[in-house]
């Protein structure tokens, strides 16, 4: 699988994110939206922004290694909080989590501030798309 990071230079340089990646080869893995559930479904850190994102990213994880892939496949990312306001508070902080799990590389991805989402005290939850390798014959 390959996988080409767009960049027009119409567009400002993009800083924790990528414009657009073009994908070759692999197969497609659909990412429902994972919010900061443990394995018993319960939110962990309620009111902990920075905690229930790492969750999150730990739970994307589990899904795309059921694949056979890692965080790196993942190419597109919709970020949904119930507040933006404590999400860009803690952007530093959210940025070394992300970094710690993708290792440099950044998917596309937006942000979207929602009135709430399916779990109580969720406060943030991700849905995406990850290209894998194809699986050998």
């Amino acid at each position: 699988m390959q996988k080409h990071i767009l960049t027009p230079s119409s567009l400002p340089a993009p800083r924790g994110y990528n414009h657009g990646i073009l994908t070759e080869g692999g197969r497609i893995l659909w990412l429902a939206g994972q919010d900061a559930s443990d394995a018993n479904g319960n939110i962990t850190a309620p009111g902990d922004m920075v905690a229930q994102f790492e969750q999150v990213l730990r739970n994307l994880q589990a899904v795309v290694a059921e694949a056979g892939g890692t965080m790196q496949d993942i190419v597109k990312l919709n970020i949904f909080t119930t507040d933006r306001g404590l999400y860009k508070a803690n952007l530093k902080a959210l940025g070394k989590v992300m970094r710690a799990y993708f290792d440099g590389y950044y998917p596309a991805m937006a942000l979207f501030e929602v009135k709430s989402l399916f779990q109580d005290h969720a406060l943030i939850e991700m849905e995406g798309v990850a290209v894998v390798k194809s699986s050998p014959d």
